[in-house]
């Protein structure tokens, strides 16, 4: 079984040329077959407030209406996207293709039941085309995908890209040995939140009760640990949390079922 490597990098790491250009670099040295999913969002509410439009988010999500959707379309599918593509292009290690859930059907989507908010065009994932991505990493393409998708009737929306990286994965867990990493600000699931050093390198199940029990894991850090244990028990072989820096070395934490 082939080893595959998908990382979730944030837009912030993106936007930021130093960083983006440390985190591209250190992408291309990893080895085997690999996809990135990426963000853009601060540079998407630039491009709204441009636009004339309020760029308006709760709990970190995008209330996304007809106007919202333009931008992110443009940023996320566009220029983010190609400039990513671009530059890993220009390195000469291998051969980028940027895309988005909506090129070849990859990834078909529902919008978001309104509940007590409504997110507008938000997507949530039905399905996930493997062998699209199968067709692509055979023939050596290295996807670089937009967090863009589109329902069965052609609608596009805007779609968490961790959720993305998530599916993806579980997908591909079908066919690869499959590792999933999520790139922060931070170095890895700390013990104590104001001390970089205390990393946990890695969690499993039964340290993740004790830990939750001990507040020592809590806020945001649930969810994405919750979403790591859904991964893994859907086949995903390893999940990893840490800083773009660490992406080619045994850093930040990894969450495992034992």
């Amino acid at each position: 079984m082939d080893h595959l490597t998908i990382i979730k990098v944030g837009g912030k790491v993106l936007e930021d040329p130093v960083a983006a250009e440390q985190f591209l670099s250190a992408f291309e040295r990893i080895k085997g077959l690999k996809v990135l999913v990426h963000g853009g969002g601060v540079t998407a509410s630039k491009l709204q407030q441009e636009l004339g439009q309020d760029a308006v988010l709760i709990d970190g999500r995008r209330i996304t209406d007809e106007q919202a959707l333009k931008a992110v379309t443009m940023v996320y599918a566009g220029l983010i996207n190609k400039q990513v593509v671009a530059r890993l292009n220009a390195g000469g290690y291998l051969k980028a293709v940027g895309i988005t859930g909506v090129d070849g059907a990859f990834i078909t989507a529902h919008q978001r039941p309104v509940g007590e908010i409504d997110y507008g065009f938000v997507g949530e994932i039905d399905d996930v085309d493997l062998g699209f991505l199968h067709t692509l990493l055979t023939h050596f393409f290295t996807p670089i995908v937009a967090p863009i998708t589109a329902t069965d009737k052609g609608q596009l929306l805007n779609t968490n890209a961790d959720t993305i990286a998530q599916e993806i994965a579980i997908a591909a867990a079908r066919k690869y040995e499959t590792v999933l990493m999520y790139c922060f600000d931070l170095p890895g699931v700390m013990a104590d939140i104001n001390d970089p050093k205390s990393v946990i390198p890695h969690i499993t199940p039964e340290s993740y009760t004790k830990l939750k029990h001990d507040g020592k894991v809590a806020g945001g850090m649930i969810p994405k640990l919750d979403n790591a244990f859904k991964a893994l028990e859907a086949g995903v072989f390893a999940v990893r949390i840490c800083q773009a820096a660490d992406i080619v070395t045994q850093g930040g934490t990894t969450v495992m079922m034992g």
